[in-house]
């Protein structure tokens, strides 16, 4: 049974969890874990296959629509006997049976999840509702991805998981904001009600190779425009701050959650905060010194400040994160130069 949750709530369930299949227990035989995904073939999703399929005692299953996620990023796995890949829309109902659910499916960039925000709001919530769903009936254990903009534009520095925000209801970002927050509260009443056993991932800022190239996020942006020689277009006033984490220690830090005993909500980022200027001036320096930075009129809804309290993550996983921005910047630019042709002038 899950411990209390990580933002100061105690928890309790008034059921104990689902049984899940009898081969769990029985004498002769160990039956390999299986291991749904959904959203596998996305830019973390993927990264998460491929650590899991590296146990060879998991058999990895992944759902996956293709809006922004590629068959690509999964090719090295297609037609290996313990991985399966199946085109689905999670706002469907799914049959498999599976002993843990990692449940990233939906977009993360606000190009992607403004383009069909009613799309966004029903991936989050009706996606949630169906994969909770399965959990109950299988048994299984489920992680939620929830993300940093759960916080909204953040009145608190930095964000603590017992933080609870300050988001616009109504905004052009709220069905993704919004969408989350409502998946949140879907998988604490679905453990309260039914016993699910449950865990959440509040994740911050997350770069690394097979990101979408014009995702709109502002690493891939700035790595895809310094190697097209084009401008770094800097939000005004390029004050405003994120924080990065390498989606390897993003990764590892999902299966800690999913293998520990908390519930969460637990934040899982890199504290390291950097303003806009300075990821930009970091991005000329290592890749083409040559390029302008250019300032452009910000998007509404942008959160001036986002930085991660780990001090959950590190205390009840034994996790932070391990790879430095300096270091993971020119991983993901090689992959980048592959994607676009773009070879490395000497």
């Amino acid at each position: 049974m899950a411990k209390n949750s990580a933002n100061g709530d105690h928890q309790t369930t008034t059921k104990p969890p689902p049984t899940p299949s009898p081969l769990r227990f029985s004498k002769f035989f160990q039956p390999n874990m299986r291991i749904l995904v959904t959203g596998g073939a996305g830019f973390i999703g993927s990264h998460l296959v491929d650590k899991l399929m590296e146990n060879e005692k998991n058999e990895v299953i992944v759902v996956d629509n293709f809006f922004t996620g590629s068959k690509d990023n999964l090719k090295r796995w297609i037609g290996h006997p313990r991985f399966e890949l199946r085109r689905h829309d999670v706002t469907e109902p799914l049959l498999v049976e599976v002993d843990k659910i990692y449940h990233l499916a939906c977009p993360a960039s606000p190009i992607f999840y403004k383009y069909n925000p009613v799309k966004t709001i029903k991936t989050n919530v009706i996606g949630t509702l169906n994969m909770l769903g399965l959990a109950k009936r299988v048994g299984a254990r489920i992680l939620l991805t929830s993300t940093s903009e759960v916080y909204g534009d953040p009145l608190v520095h930095p964000q603590p998981e017992s933080y609870w925000g300050n988001v616009n209801p109504i905004g052009v970002r709220s069905c993704y904001d919004e969408g989350k927050r409502v998946a949140e509260t879907l998988m604490f009443d679905y453990h309260r009600q039914h016993g699910i056993e449950i865990r959440i991932a509040r994740i911050f800022n997350t770069y690394g190779p097979r990101m979408n190239i014009d995702d709109g996020r502002v690493v891939s942006n700035f790595i895809a425009q310094s190697l097209r020689d084009e401008p770094l277009t800097v939000q005004a006033p390029g004050t405003q701050t994120r924080s990065f984490c390498y989606v390897s220690d993003m990764v590892d830090g999902l299966i800690r959650l999913m293998e520990g005993d908390h519930t969460g909500p637990i934040n899982i980022g890199n504290p390291g905060e950097f303003t806009m200027i300075e990821l930009a001036e970091l991005v000329k320096e290592l890749i083409s010194p040559k390029v302008e930075i250019k300032m452009v009129e910000n998007t509404p809804d942008d959160p001036r400040q986002r930085k991660p309290d780990i001090t959950k993550a590190k205390g009840l996983l034994g996790w932070e994160p391990k790879v430095k921005l300096r270091d993971g910047l020119p991983l993901m630019e090689e992959d980048f130069r592959l994607r676009l042709g773009v070879s490395k002038k000497i």
